[in-house]
């Protein structure tokens, strides 16, 4: 299964919406959303323009009226999920990723808020944060991730769509 991992989309419906249309063009399945998406209307456009699951953890920039709906389920701390045998925790604030990285048996920890990609390896976990999709201080990016090949890679998204 192909999953995408993205973060801190900060309503910004140009960037999510190319990141979209190459999810679809790659035929990616669920997303993990690190927090920050915003506000509801964002949500919806999401909803409109995705037809797989979503899982979301909240962010502190993210409306109190976000809620889970549908094929979208809000994690309010932090959410943990299993996907073809591998374990995926997600977050958005950096120390509790941290946390989850250090105590879970999780494959995987991703989480946002910095903006900035980064990886690294806490015991047999990968923790991982994707960027964020607004572009706002670095450039837009998300993450990939592949269960059957287990191959995880970093999106830059004026790379994916020239255009921007």
């Amino acid at each position: 299964m192909k999953l995408a991992i993205f973060s801190d989309t900060h309503d910004n419906l140009a960037t999510l919406k190319q990141a979209l249309d190459w999810l679809a063009k790659e035929k990616i399945e669920e997303i993990i959303h690190c927090g920050d998406l915003a506000n509801p209307d964002t949500l919806d456009f999401l909803i409109k323009n995705f037809s797989g699951p979503i899982n979301l953890a909240r962010g502190n920039a993210d409306n109190p009226e976000l809620a889970s709906r549908g094929r979208v389920k809000l994690w309010e701390e932090y959410g943990e999920v299993v996907v073809e045998g591998k374990k995926l925790a997600f977050t958005h604030f950096p120390e509790k990723a941290l946390e989850l990285a250090k105590n879970s048996r999780s494959d995987f920890v991703f989480y946002g808020h910095t903006h900035k990609p980064w990886e690294e390896k806490i015991g047999s976990t990968r923790l991982v944060n994707p960027g964020n999709l607004a572009g706002i201080v670095y450039r837009a990016t998300f993450a990939t991730y592949d269960t059957a090949s287990d191959k995880l890679e970093l999106k830059i998204l004026e790379k994916l769509n020239p255009t921007i």
